[in-house]
C-alpha cells in the first residue's frame, strides 16, 4: 500500500512539474512576444494599435518591433536616450512595411523615426516595401536628453498599416562649427489646386512668367551678399535656383495665414533636388493670386511666411502677388533699395526660431517698433535686420553668434561619428529582466 502512494505520488509530482515547465514555456512566450525592453508604447487612439515581437519576420536574429495600426492611427514606441548639447546625431534602423497608407493627401506621414512632442522626424516609407534602412539626422541644440521614437502614423496624419522596426542605432558626431549656409530657392511655374478651407472647395490656377523667374534670381544673388553684409561676416550665403514645371496641386490652410504651401504639398516635386546637395534652408516662390482677383485667396496680407522646416530644414514661402508688385522685388534707386528684403526676413524667422529652441533669448523679428527702428520707405527694415543680426540692438540684444551654426544636421556632419549604446538590444535574458524591471520602476514613478 505504501508503494502504491509512493508511485501516485511520483506521478502526481512529475505532473506538477510538467504543468509548471508549460506555463512556464507559455508565460515566456508571451513575455518574449510582448516584451518591448526598455521602450514606452503609446498611441493617439487607444485600441487601434498592436505592439508585438515578432520572431517570425525578422532582418536579424533578433525579434522584430511590430505594429499594426487596424484603423488611422499614430502609434509609436520611443525611448529617452542622454545627449550633448549641440552635436549632431544620427539615428537608423531597419524598416519593413505592408500596405502602409496615410489618411489625407499628400502627406508626410507613414513609418519614420522621430523626437517625440517635436516635428523632427525622417523622411515617411508607405507603401509594401521590404527591408529599408531608415535614416534619421538631428541637431541635440540645447537638450540633455531626447525621446527618440519609432512610428507609424506622422505629426499632422493618421496612418494604417503594418511595419516591422529592427536594428536600431545612434551615432553621435562633431559639434557644428560651419558658418556657410547653402539655400535652395524653388520657383514654380504655375498651381493648379482645388483647395479646401471651411468645407468650402476653391480652384486656384495661377501661372508665373519669365520675367518673374529672372527677378527672383537676381533677388537671391542680391540676398547671399545682404546676408553676408547684414551679418557682419558671421555667416556666408550660396544658393542654387531651380524652375519646377511640374504645376503644385495642393495647398495649406490655416486661419492665421490663409492658404499657403506647406512642405508636404511640394516635396515629391524637391526631393529629387535635396538629393542632389546638402541644403539648409529652401525658399519656394509662387503666384498664388491678388487681392482683386475672381480667384483671391486670401494670402495677400503677407508676401512672405517663414518659420516652417522640411524634415529639419528652414522652409519659406515667397509670394509674388500682382496687384503691388511693380517696386516689390525691383531694386530702383531712391525707391527700393531693398529689394530681397522678404527672403531676409523669412530666413530670420529661422534663425529666429533656432535661436529660442537653443535656449536663447532675444527680441521677435517683428519687435522693430518697440526698439524704434521704423521702417524706411527706400531701405524697408535693412537698419533693424542689421542690428538683429550682429547683436546690436539696444542692450546688446539680437541673435547670438552661435546661431550661425545651427544648421540643419547632414550625413556629411557624421562622417566620423562614435556609436552609443542606448538602442542596443539586450545580450541576454538576464539583461532583459534588468531591463522590464527598469522599466517597471520608470512607469510606476511616472
Amino acid at each position: 500500500m505504501r508503494a502504491k502512494k509512493s508511485v501516485l505520488g511520483r506521478v502526481v509530482y512529475y505532473c506538477v512539474v510538467v504543468l509548471l515547465l508549460i506555463a512556464v514555456v507559455q508565460a515566456y512566450g508571451l513575455y518574449k512576444e510582448n516584451n518591448f525592453n526598455e521602450f514606452l508604447r503609446s498611441e493617439l487612439k487607444m485600441g487601434y494599435s498592436e505592439f508585438k515581437r515578432d520572431d517570425e519576420i525578422t532582418y536579424s536574429d533578433m525579434a522584430s518591433y511590430r505594429i499594426t495600426n487596424s484603423d488611422f492611427n499614430d502609434a509609436l514606441f520611443s525611448k529617452t536616450v542622454k545627449v550633448t548639447p549641440n552635436t549632431p546625431y544620427k539615428v537608423t534602423c531597419m524598416v519593413k512595411t505592408q500596405d502602409v497608407v496615410t489618411e489625407h493627401e499628400p502627406s508626410l506621414g507613414g513609418v519614420q523615426i522621430v523626437i517625440s512632442n517635436t516635428v523632427e522626424k525622417s523622411k515617411p516609407v508607405s507603401g509594401t516595401t521590404d527591408w529599408t534602412k531608415v535614416e534619421f539626422y538631428f541637431n541635440s541644440k540645447n537638450r540633455e536628453e531626447v525621446d527618440i521614437g519609432f512610428r507609424l502614423g506622422g505629426y499632422d496624419d493618421n496612418v494604417k498599416g503594418t511595419a516591422w522596426f529592427s536594428d536600431f542605432t545612434l551615432e553621435a558626431g562633431s559639434s557644428l562649427t560651419s558658418t556657410d549656409w547653402d539655400f535652395a530657392c524653388f520657383f514654380f511655374n504655375q498651381i493648379d489646386a482645388v483647395a479646401n478651407s471651411k468645407g468650402e472647395q476653391k480652384r486656384i490656377q495661377t501661372i508665373m512668367q519669365d520675367a518673374d523667374y529672372y527677378t527672383m534670381q537676381e533677388d537671391m544673388e542680391r540676398f547671399t551678399r545682404t546676408c553676408t553684409e547684414l551679418s557682419g561676416g558671421l555667416m556666408t550665403a550660396e544658393f542654387d535656383m531651380f524652375r519646377i514645371a511640374e504645376p503644385i496641386t495642393s495647398l495649406s490652410y490655416d486661419e492665421s495665414n490663409g492658404y499657403y504651401v506647406g512642405a508636404k504639398d511640394v516635396f515629391k516635386q524637391i526631393e529629387p533636388y535635396l538629393q542632389q546637395k546638402e541644403y539648409d534652408h529652401i525658399f519656394v516662390c509662387i503666384d498664388l493670386g491678388s487681392a482683386n482677383d475672381d480667384q483671391a485667396t486670401k494670402t495677400t496680407k503677407w508676401i512672405g511666411l517663414g518659420g516652417m522646416d522640411y524634415l529639419q530644414i528652414g522652409f519659406s514661402n515667397v509670394h509674388i502677388p500682382r496687384d503691388n508688385k511693380e517696386y516689390l522685388y525691383h531694386f530702383a534707386y531712391n525707391r527700393n533699395e531693398f529689394p530681397e528684403e522678404v527672403f531676409i526676413h523669412e530666413f530670420l524667422h529661422t534663425l529666429e526660431r533656432n535661436a529660442q529652441e537653443n535656449g536663447y533669448t532675444i527680441p521677435e523679428l517683428h519687435d522693430n517698433a518697440k526698439y524704434d527702428y521704423e521702417e524706411n520707405s527706400v531701405t524697408g527694415l535693412r537698419n533693424w535686420y542689421a542690428a538683429y543680426m550682429t547683436q546690436t540692438i539696444q542692450g546688446g540684444q539680437g541673435l547670438p553668434k552661435e546661431v550661425y551654426q545651427t544648421k540643419p544636421v547632414h550625413a556629411s556632419d557624421l562622417e566620423y561619428t562614435y556609436t552609443l549604446r542606448d538602442l542596443d538590444e539586450p545580450a541576454n535574458a538576464v539583461q532583459e529582466l534588468v531591463g522590464s524591471i527598469k522599466r517597471l520602476f520608470q512607469i510606476t514613478n511616472t
